[in-house]
């Protein structure tokens, strides 16, 4: 049976969720209302791990929105994770169907995540915003068919009588921790701010903790938090068995370790620091090999960045790149590594050749001057490869190919 039911409201969010799902690995489908008890989406020799219902009741009434997601909750059963699907811009009947979905499951409690930041769609003050303008003020007030009339969220919840609580952002940027002690709070909804798909990142593995110790929570999002609440949960499939991803990173720009940073606030990725005056090939590898055993699922190795105003050495220079190939050659002979990250042209020129590769077989451009692939030839011929240039991308550009690769390992798909 699905680990996880999605209830969507039209049938272009609920397959765009759907997508989104299975680019984090999960083996999703999307079907629509009304469902038949004996549809083939509920048997178990379906092996689906998310199932996305579109229940077409954005422009239905209240009554009719709760009665088809009463339905489709009992029709599915038991789930580990149940998400309201909601519109980027909050049209709909947003309020009724949240309450219909606690309705069913007494004592969980909502979390209300509606921002979309690759969308342009973020929560602030707990105000929601399209592309910097109050919801209020966006096209969004001027649907025909669902106008918004309000731009904050807890407005829009209405006619819930539970308790709602916001959650600002000052107290996400601070951190796990810092949510985990506000979600403990006894509001049965609350709607948290988020402007980075990080903030959502934080929030979901903030719940996630507060689900170990008890709380049932029900997301309540348009797409990418309750993707990652799913991940947080430890939701997706082959979860534990699906092999980890090692990132050989050279020299370190202040683009590049911000690139770094981003993966280890979305993925939780570990890194082990290499001195480039003193490469030890087996001593990387070997510290490496240590964050694998951790169960890290992305683990990487990077070159310590100078300090400020410091000259760089060429002939220090040039032996970093055969270094950290060496290095790479060595974890992938004591551990089993499912794709491979570069970063330099360098780099994966190194990393290439330590493994005896012949060549790059290209599958797809991740991003411009972002390729991902296999290798071509030599004893790990066909292990997935990504590679971008140092300089290449935004903040988020290193987090794309890491995430490329990891829908390859789950799905065994070239293209997500």
């Amino acid at each position: 049976m699905p680990k996880l039911l999605v209830l969507g409201d039209d049938l272009t969010g609920s397959n765009a969720t759907g997508a989104l799902y299975a680019r984090f690995g999960l083996r999703a489908v999307s079907v629509n209302a009304p469902l038949e008890p004996d549809a083939p989406c509920f048997r178990a020799e379906s092996g689906i791990d998310a199932l996305v219902v579109n229940l077409g009741t954005r422009h239905t009434s209240p009554q009719h929105a709760v009665q088809a997601v009463r339905t489709a909750i009992e029709l599915a059963g038991p789930v580990e994770l149940t998400v309201k699907r909601v519109d980027t811009t909050l049209r709909g009947n947003v309020g009724a169907e949240t309450e219909a979905v606690l309705a069913s499951a007494p004592g969980a409690r909502a979390l209300v995540v509606p921002a979309f930041p690759d969308a342009g769609r973020v929560t602030l003050g707990g105000l929601h915003l399209v592309d910097g303008v109050p919801l209020a003020e966006s096209p969004a007030a001027r649907d025909p068919l669902a106008p918004v009339r309000s731009s904050r969220v807890r407005t829009l919840l209405r006619p819930t009588r539970r308790e709602v609580a916001e959650l600002p952002l000052d107290v996400v940027e601070e951190g796990v921790d810092a949510v985990v002690a506000a979600l403990r709070g006894p509001a049965g909804i609350v709607v948290c701010d988020a402007t980075t798909n990080r903030h959502l990142t934080t929030v979901a593995r903030a719940a996630a903790r507060l689900a170990a110790e008890g709380t049932r929570w029900i997301s309540v999002d348009s797409g990418p938090f309750g993707v990652r609440l799913a991940a947080a949960l430890g939701l997706a499939p082959g979860h534990g068995t699906v092999p980890p991803v090692l990132a050989v990173v050279g020299s370190i720009t202040g683009q590049t370790h911000d690139q770094l940073l981003e993966t280890e606030l979305v993925l939780d990725a570990r890194y082990v620091d290499v001195d480039p005056e003193r490469p030890d090939p087996p001593s990387i590898a070997a510290a490496a090999g240590e964050l694998l055993d951790a169960g890290h699922r992305v683990v990487g190795i990077r070159t310590r960045a100078p300090a400020p105003g410091t000259p760089v050495d060429p002939e220090v220079a040039a032996k970093i790149p055969p270094a950290l190939g060496e290095a790479a050659r060595l974890v992938l002979g004591t551990r089993r590594i499912g794709g491979l990250y570069a970063t330099g042209g360098d780099i994966a020129v190194e990393v290439t050749k330590a493994l005896g590769a012949e060549g790059f077989e290209i599958d797809t451009e991740v991003l411009p001057l972002a390729v991902a692939g296999r290798l071509s030839g030599g004893p790990h011929t066909g292990l997935p490869f990504a590679t971008k240039g140092g300089l290449i991308g935004g903040r988020d550009a290193a987090v794309a190919c890491l995430e490329h690769l990891n829908h390859v390992l789950a799905t065994g798909r070239k293209n997500p």
